[in-house]
């Protein structure tokens, strides 16, 4: 119960953050119609997830439910995406991570695409 109570600390914050720096972000870069407030978010969740991951993945510690699985997930989960593709990159499993790169990003745009037609109908 202890550990629900990290994630949703750590969410609660990494989406209030996320909605931040991307706003600010949008506002101070706005190059056409490229996402960089989006695009700032996910890298910048890749590289704390990585971070977190390196310090507290193999301990038991509640840093890793507050810091890993709350705030990088409610920051983004751009950079859990992320970090599988590496876990299946150093395990030899190219088949699995080409398969799961293009699948996620096909099925999740045809995903978007369809929820937004949906929508307007």
């Amino acid at each position: 119960m202890r550990n629900l109570v990290y994630i949703f600390l750590g969410g609660g914050f990494g989406s209030v953050l996320r909605f931040v720096v991307s706003n600010y972000t949008q506002k101070l870069w706005n190059i056409n119609s490229f996402p960089m407030g989006t695009f700032v978010v996910n890298i910048i969740g890749c590289f704390l997830i990585g971070v977190f991951s390196s310090y507290f993945i193999k301990i038991d510690s509640y840093l890793k439910f507050l810091l890993i699985t709350g705030f990088c997930g409610g920051f983004t989960t751009f950079s859990t995406f992320s970090a599988e593709n590496i876990s299946l990159w150093e395990n030899e499993n190219y088949t699995m991570l080409i398969c799961y790169i293009l699948l996620s990003v096909i099925v999740g745009f045809g995903a978007v695409y369809l929820g937004l037609n949906i929508a307007k109908n």
